[in-house]
């Protein structure tokens, strides 16, 4: 059993502390800017309400959900406490940040996992399986299309960035996911605000160095939300869907999904929340992760590079980065 603290304790922080319950592990702790807001989530899951500079208490892991602005600071301070940590998407804010903790992870042996949920989710690893099997890729497109949350501060300058860089994060992973060791050449990005302070829609063209584009698209201006991701090679074609519903078809056949665990909710299991925090308790016992620090700062290169295209006209900006690496991506976008 492995004792789970939450630093933030907004929608997504609930979110794992439902999948913690639904493992039996118990959120012992829950810290918030807002002690009120601490003291409603702690109640929820029988938990304590703290303060940011109690964690990680007796707590074996801490899920770190604050805003993006205090992500390095919060992590590598409960890391240097001795606690594994779950970084919650976007991984940080500048490279600079991205680059710390990197190497803060590595002094901790690696238990700093990158909060990507989807990519632990079963119909993914299920697509990824598929992939080999209809042979070289010559289309991949990931969609990501939704209304703007209605809470949080996703649209302030501090936040970093606008829908690219903090629901395009999700799209940009599963591309490169996909992609497996395809190496990412460059980056290409038109980004529109459409009256905002920040961008609310971004398309998104990677180019890889086996000549395949891939496109990505996400958007806060939809009315309806829909996630889905499609491949497709000379010999055949894959199509995920995650929302409204989870379901997966190789060439236009559904292809069985494992039935999930009985009890709670399924939704938990099947956009990856609940095998996320089983990694993330073998994080804290020393196992090695492929969704960490590294990953998250290779996504986060990305938005960089995406922000940069999109401040230059959509001009072509090569991997890896060589921008400057304490910008957020907004500024990288206005400054271009």
């Amino acid at each position: 059993m492995t004792n789970i603290a939450l630093c933030g304790a907004g929608m997504i922080s609930m979110a794992h502390a439902a999948a913690a319950r639904q493992l039996g592990h118990p959120v012992i702790a829950v810290a918030s800017r807002s002690a009120d807001r601490a003291q409603q989530v702690a109640s929820t899951f029988d938990s304590t309400a703290v303060t940011y500079d109690q964690l990680p208490g007796t707590a074996h892991v801490v899920v770190v959900a604050t805003p993006p602005q205090c992500h390095a600071v919060d992590a590598v301070r409960l890391l240097d406490a001795g606690a594994a940590v779950l970084l919650e998407k976007p991984l940080c804010r500048t490279m600079q940040e991205a680059d710390q903790l990197v190497a803060a992870a590595a002094r901790h042996n690696g238990r700093l996992l990158y909060g990507e949920n989807l990519a632990y989710a079963p119909v993914v690893q299920r697509m990824i399986a598929l992939v080999p099997r209809i042979g070289p890729l010559t289309h991949l497109e990931v969609r990501s299309l939704q209304g703007l949350p209605t809470w949080g501060s996703f649209t302030s300058d501090e936040w970093g960035g606008g829908a690219l860089f903090d629901l395009g994060v999700h799209p940009l992973a599963l591309a490169l996911l996909v992609a497996g060791d395809d190496t990412l050449v460059d980056v290409v990005a038109d980004l529109e605000h459409g009256g905002r302070a920040v961008d609310d829609l971004a398309r998104v063209t990677l180019r890889f160095a086996s000549s395949l584009v891939a496109t990505v698209e996400c958007s806060w201006r939809h009315q309806t939300t829909e996630w889905d991701l499609e491949v497709a090679s000379d010999s055949g074609v894959v199509r995920l869907e995650l929302m409204p519903e989870v379901a997966l078809e190789h060439n236009g056949e559904p292809v069985p999904l494992a039935p999930t665990r009985a009890g709670g909710d399924p939704r938990l299991e099947q956009l990856g929340y609940v095998a996320q925090l089983e990694a993330l308790g073998a994080a804290a016992r020393g196992e090695p992760s492929w969704c960490d620090a590294g990953f998250g700062r290779r996504v986060l290169e990305v938005v960089a590079a995406a922000y940069t295209s999109a401040g230059l006209g959509g001009a072509p900006v090569p991997l890896p980065f060589t921008g400057r690496r304490d910008l957020t991506p907004l500024e990288l976008w206005r400054g271009a």
